[in-house]
């Protein structure tokens, strides 16, 4: 792994990286995240009985739609051509959260990390706006890139050393 920051120049100048010269490849890229949350709170999302609506379905669409926006949303990220964004919700009884991951994939020149880490954010984000009449105590933890494959950096996978 390089230890130079790609978006700066040689000068420390922030610049959209250069990619005209790579080849297209299949890219893929899952995060992962979770809302923090009293039991009531989780309850009522479990039971559908928020009166803003489905506060899950419209987390996915929320992440779904944030992932298509990145780059107008994070200033040197490349517009891409998505193939597919995957956002799926769990509850977790347990420790009382809502569990956040997303995927996205692309055949193109550069990676999708920064849409699915935007996708886990605006949904995870969107859980709390919809939620924050009735729970000020939440929290938003954990987003985390779990894996990437695709590109001349290979594949990574979180927690394993190659």
């Amino acid at each position: 792994m390089s230890l130079q920051l790609t978006h700066l120049d040689h000068d420390g100048n922030a610049n959209m990286v250069d990619v005209g010269d790579k080849a297209d490849s299949f890219r893929l890229a899952k995060a992962v995240g979770y809302v923090e949350m009293s039991a009531s709170t989780l309850q009522l999302i479990a039971k559908g009985g928020h009166k803003k609506g489905d506060v899950l379905s419209i987390a996915r669409i929320a992440g779904i739609q944030a992932a298509k926006q990145c780059a107008q949303l994070i200033p040197l990220c490349h517009p891409l051509m998505l193939n597919s964004v995957k956002v799926d919700l769990s509850l977790d009884s347990v420790k009382n959260r809502v569990n956040v991951a997303a995927t996205c994939k692309v055949n193109g020149k550069t990676g999708v990390e920064m849409e699915a880490l935007t996708a886990v954010s605006v949904a995870a984000l969107t859980i709390y706006d919809m939620c924050k009449g009735v729970d000020r105590e939440m929290m938003i933890a954990g987003i985390t890139l779990l894996e990437k494959s695709g590109g001349r950096s290979g594949h990574y996978q979180r927690g394993r050393t190659e």
